[in-house]
């Protein structure tokens, strides 16, 4: 009688040769890679910018076999987004869909490397800005180039169809929606899988870690606009100075966590960008205060929302404001997003395949965290798409361990002096990832 050997059994066995075949070809490309990545850190491109860096992608990707369209993506106003879509067929079964995101950030970099960006740009506001990769989506899309050149060259390794997808506007959080807006599944077809990775300052490059359901908190962006009666600097009792009215309003705002939110539901209200007066001795007639709220639960969302609004009318009330020029406050639907949730049972799966490819004492287990992201909305409401996000250490271990004894943290996202290792991090991701897919679709 011929012995039936279980699925699960037969991928366990296969699993050493598979991880000994993606090493040799990660390793064979990293110098490659490694130019590409310093390439896309040094010009960097804004939010609904990413026509550059969209297109060095989607021709990476045609070069590794993929059928490619770009220029996927629709934003409410009607412009195309620069998203790209890439195709590869391999015989029946799932499809997977592996998204990386391709924008910068409107910041100053301070990293002082040899590929340092040194781009100049305006943001949307019309404001002089720096750019920077401040954020990791540079690692991300070179991370995606070398696992799609792995994916193409295993094909006797797994069955079905990958999607990638490089998606423009994460960090505007409007990318994805933009994408699905130009109807995505219906010209591409829907993914039954969904994965990501995102870099963080929080591991050593070499390592990866991974949540289990809520990993990210649902952002919600908020525009206040504190008005008032302008006048001459010398002559406040003429007027009513919003500026006065905004640091009232930014102070009390702290209470909403503090007072209004139950400890036990995380919350945090943040002030990014705050615009108000032309000088020094002009009261200006308004002032413009730009809003991130995260939260993990739609009850949470509502009360910093009504806070918000309930904040900016007491201000303006206290200050004898009259009704006509009460403050405005809009919630920007677009530019929000809800929480990240990493499907259990995807998130099992995943954790083994990145055992068995970089041992268990470089894969952690890591709890929620307040940063947002926009990818877990190519899982469709309801979480009709079972999607995971896992994160991929990028710092230099030795820096870490010796800031972790002084207590302190490396740098981070969103600062002008994040700084990811290149070359061990790239190697990692591209392995890590590219043996997951191959794992999921075996």
């Amino acid at each position: 009688m011929k012995e039936i050997i279980p699925a699960c059994l037969l991928a366990c066995l296969a699993a050493p040769a598979v991880a000994q075949n993606v090493d040799g070809l990660v390793s064979s490309q990293l110098a490659g890679l490694v130019s590409t990545y310093e390439g896309i850190h040094a010009h960097p491109e804004l939010s609904h910018h990413e026509e550059h860096t969209a297109a060095l992608l989607a021709a990476e990707l045609r070069k590794s076999g993929y059928t490619v369209t770009e220029r996927v993506g629709k934003y409410p106003d009607g412009t195309q987004a620069y998203g790209v879509v890439a195709i590869l067929q391999n015989g029946p079964g799932q499809k997977l869909l592996i998204r990386t995101d391709m924008d910068a950030l409107p910041i100053v970099e301070e990293t002082g490397v040899s590929y340092a960006s040194h781009v100049k740009s305006k943001n949307a506001a019309g404001q002089d800005v720096g750019v920077m990769h401040a954020c990791g989506h540079d690692v991300h899309v070179t991370t995606m180039i070398g696992t799609a050149r792995v994916i193409a060259a295993t094909k006797s390794k797994w069955h079905g169809t990958v999607m990638l997808i490089g998606q423009p506007s994460e960090e505007t959080i409007d990318g994805a929606k933009a994408m699905l807006a130009d109807h995505l599944y219906e010209r591409f077809g829907t993914p039954d899988l969904a994965i990501a990775l995102h870099d963080t300052n929080a591991r050593a490059a070499g390592t990866v870690s991974l949540t289990s359901g809520p990993s990210l908190a649902g952002s919600t962006s908020v525009d206040v606009l504190i008005r008032g009666i302008g006048g001459h600097g010398a002559e406040p009792q003429a007027g009513k100075d919003p500026i006065v009215m905004a640091g009232e309003f930014i102070v009390q705002l702290q209470t909403i966590v503090s007072r209004q939110e139950n400890p036990r539901d995380p919350a945090v209200v943040t002030i990014g960008d705050i615009h108000g007066g032309t000088k020094r001795n002009i009261i200006p007639y308004e002032v413009k205060l730009e809003i991130t709220a995260r939260t993990f639960s739609d009850r949470s969302r509502q009360i910093v929302v009504d806070g918000i609004r309930r904040t900016a009318q007491g201000v303006a009330l206290s200050a004898g404001v009259p009704d006509n020029l009460a403050p405005i406050v809009t919630v920007l639907d677009a530019e929000s997003t809800p929480v990240m949730y990493n499907d259990p049972a995807l998130a099992a799966r995943i954790k083994i395949a990145l055992i068995d490819t970089l041992g268990a004492n470089n894969v952690f287990d890591d709890g929620p965290a307040m940063a947002s992201e926009d990818f877990g909305v190519f899982g469709l409401e309801g979480h009709r798409i079972p999607t995971v996000m896992f994160g991929l250490g990028a710092m230099d271990p030795s820096k870490l361990a010796e800031a972790q004894r002084a207590g302190k943290s490396l740098p981070g996202p969103h600062t002008s002096l994040f700084q990811p290792i290149p070359e061990p991090t790239l190697r990692t991701g591209v392995t890590a990832m590219s043996s997951v897919a191959i794992a999921l679709l075996q």
